[in-house]
């Protein structure tokens, strides 16, 4: 089936409280995606975010991010008084640092009303969940205890999980787990609604997981068996990726990298117990650096760049046939960009997943990899670009004068025409599902870029600040029914 989707992160909808939210303004960007005769809405983790503010540093593989709450569907469930929700804010970049210290005092509200007599629904939904809901719950709770230190700074009874330490903190902090299972059920609570109401709209919710943990994480935590660690709880060897054109020195992820014999000798358990749930919220999932399976880039633990790192072999094909034993073949996204060998090339052919196209990348001069649209097959989501990408409007007044002529030749159009015309040679490609970002569709700027790769200061503060235009769904719904895209 031929179909498209837009790509906008939940957290640059424009909610009231700071960041976008499970509320309103979601529901009615899928009544806009429905009328602009869209199949997919693609989001980035939807994970607590940790270092950095990134949805691939989260504190938990499994729970959701507090920040998307709702608080007026708080509210209207009873768990909150009008008068305990603050005072809208004016939709601009996001202030993490305002979130951090508004959202626990509200929620906590909320949560000892819900916990002085919990309902049968949060008895439920704690035993669907308690497979990552109580070491998620009991980490944070002990995260905060320590002044939200990071794991590794943790004492080292609590960090290498001491039974005696562990049984004191559960006792200690009997509260605070409780308030952390709380405020999940209520995340939970309103994405379940929420995907509900875009699959009966015709929606399907194409999520997004980092292949990596963090490593100030619950599930490094509660399992540093299936991490590279030297049995301490300190990582030997981290994530990453090489030098390359983009980036001189590399990228540094630090992330845990795992202990990938110890993974096949339980038969991948806790790889198909994570995708079971992704595909359980999502109707799609997209792993990120699907590449990682077949080989991984390794760092030193403590090295400042990633200039000194090596491939070391993945599990390859048994990690597809796991996966394929516990999924079936469908409902997966490889993001397979960067330095594909024959090897990489050759998994990603077992597997049957569709991997990724980004149109940017085929008249970048710096990128080695054959992007352009004519030589894509089927089985493969073609995006003008993605979260790590500036928009193509700020591509095309960024690039060389060089890269952006060689795009208006190819694609017949002037400069001015670029960003439209990428959109459609994404939607005229051969390729399955076209995914663009609302951005391009509003021909933003480099203002509009969600993340730069390498970087810190200003990544995943981008908010649609404005209505969208009168007039936009009906133009997308145009050209996605004459590039046969109508599901």
């Amino acid at each position: 089936m031929r179909a498209s989707g837009i790509l906008m992160p939940v957290f640059s909808l424009p909610g009231p409280f700071g960041i976008g939210t499970l509320g309103k303004e979601a529901f009615a960007f899928v009544d806009f995606l429905a009328e602009a005769k869209q199949a997919f809405w693609q989001i980035l983790p939807i994970g607590p975010t940790g270092y950095g503010d990134s949805p691939y540093q989260s504190f938990s593989a499994f729970a959701g991010n507090p920040y998307f709450i709702d608080y007026r569907l708080l509210a209207s469930d009873g768990w909150l008084t009008a008068d305990e929700i603050p005072a809208e804010r004016p939709v601009g970049p996001i202030d993490y640092g305002a979130l951090y210290n508004e959202r626990p005092v509200v929620l906590k509200k909320a949560a000892d009303r819900l916990l002085a007599s919990p309902s049968p629904a949060y008895e439920a939904f704690c035993r669907e969940h308690s497979f990552w809901l109580e070491d998620y719950a009991l980490f944070m709770a002990v995260k905060a205890a320590q002044g939200q230190a990071g794991l590794a700074d943790w004492p080292n009874a609590l960090r290498c999980r001491e039974p005696e330490a562990i049984a004191a903190a559960k006792a200690e902090l009997a509260g605070s787990i409780d308030y952390y299972k709380a405020v999940q059920f209520f995340f939970y609570t309103q994405w379940s609604a929420l995907k509900a109401y875009a699959n009966a709209k015709g929606i399907r919710l194409v999520g997004d997981i980092p292949i990596y943990v963090s490593p100030d994480s619950s599930d490094l935590w509660t399992h540093p068996e299936l991490f590279q660690t030297d049995g301490t709880m300190h990582l030997t060897q981290v994530a990453g990726c090489p030098p390359d054109a983009f980036a001189a020195d590399g990228q540094l992820w630090g992330n845990p990298l795992y202990d990938w014999p110890v993974h096949k000798a339980t038969g991948f358990a806790w790889w198909k117990q994570r995708m079971k749930y992704a595909t359980s919220i999502y109707d799609v999932v997209r792993i990120d650096h699907f590449r990682g399976f077949e080989s991984y880039y390794c760092i030193p633990a403590g090295d400042k760049t990633a200039a000194n790192g090596h491939w070391e072999k993945g599990p390859d094909r048994d990690f597809i046939h796991a996966m394929h034993e516990a999924l079936g073949e469908g409902s997966i996204i490889a993001e397979d960009l960067g330095y594909l060998t024959p090897e990489v090339k050759a998994m990603l052919s077992a597997s049957g997943y569709p991997g990724m196209k980004i149109m940017q990348f085929a008249f970048d001069s710096r990128e080695s990899g054959n992007y352009l649209p004519h030589t894509y097959h089927r089985n493969s989501v073609v995006y003008t670009g993605t979260h790590d990408n500036v928009t193509t409007e700020g591509w095309r007044i960024n690039a060389s004068a060089e890269d952006v002529a060689y795009a208006c030749r190819y694609l017949r159009c002037k400069p001015e025409e670029l960003t439209e015309a990428m959109i459609c040679a994404c939607l005229a490609s051969v390729s399955d599902m076209a995914i663009i970002p609302l951005a391009d569709w509003l021909h933003l700027g480099s203002e509009a870029r969600i993340n730069t790769p390498s970087t810190q200061g200003t990544n995943w503060q981008w908010r649609l600040s404005t209505p969208l235009p009168e007039g936009l769904s009906a133009h997308i719904a145009g050209l996605t029914a004459l590039y046969e895209r109508v599901a």
